[in-house]
């Protein structure tokens, strides 16, 4: 992926198995954002391979990678904020393959985010920050997808609403989304991963089971003060 002369990731290499939560962690400007918007479709790849269910995608656009499965929540959430919370959920049930499950999913993403029922008449920008994080994944989520890239879903919330995101995040999995998460939150998102890839200057320097990197001193050094 390059940035006119730039060149913002360099041999990566990744491989998300279906049913896990991949982690892929680093500091800012690692490349961790840049790489997952390569994966949607909001920036070209300028070499290389994307595969996804079998098939290549490196040429398909953004919206198809949608229709196909694949989802990404941004860091900065992107909601309609003049809408309610229940008009951002259905907007998210736009596609093909999500416009007959809009209840169920709606009903799915309440149960997830139960403040989100509370607030389901409640304009979106009134909302507080932790429930606009809420709200952009229940908003994914409406598009009915097989991996859901999250990007920073803890940066600017305070640890308590963290760990009810991680939570649901864990749960998101478990009803059977696969996850890749994007994360400077080293610990917590490793916690709740499978496996994981460590991210730096655009190359992955390191990877292996979450657990093992977890362990590792170069991680936990590096990452986490330890």
């Amino acid at each position: 992926m390059k940035y006119g002369d730039l060149v913002a990731l360099r041999d990566v290499e990744l491989s998300i198995k279906e049913g896990g939560i991949i982690s892929l962690v680093g500091s800012n400007g690692s490349g961790k954002t840049t790489l997952i918007n390569t994966l949607s479709g909001l920036v070209g790849c300028a070499a290389g391979s994307i595969m996804f269910k079998g098939r290549p995608i490196q040429e398909v656009p953004a919206h198809q990678r949608v229709e196909m499965g694949l989802v990404q929540i941004p860091e900065n959430r992107r909601l309609f904020p003049y809408m309610t919370v229940l008009e951002n959920l259905e907007m998210g049930s736009m596609t093909r393959r999500s416009r007959d499950k809009r209840q169920e999913n709606i009903k799915k993403v309440m149960h997830l985010f139960p403040i989100l029922s509370k607030r389901s008449k409640q304009i979106a920008n009134t909302l507080s920050g932790g429930e606009q994080r809420m709200l952009a994944i229940g908003r994914g989520l409406m598009s009915d997808p097989e991996l859901l890239m999250l990007d920073e879903p803890s940066i600017g919330l305070a640890p308590i609403v963290v760990q009810e995101i991680f939570k649901a995040i864990a749960l998101i999995n478990e009803l059977g989304t696969t996850i890749l998460l994007v994360e400077q939150d080293v610990n917590a998102s490793l916690r709740i991963s499978s496996h994981g890839y460590v991210l730096e200057n655009g190359l992955i320097t390191l990877s292996g089971r979450a657990q093992d990197l977890l362990n590792s001193d170069r991680v936990r050094e590096a990452y986490m003060g330890l």
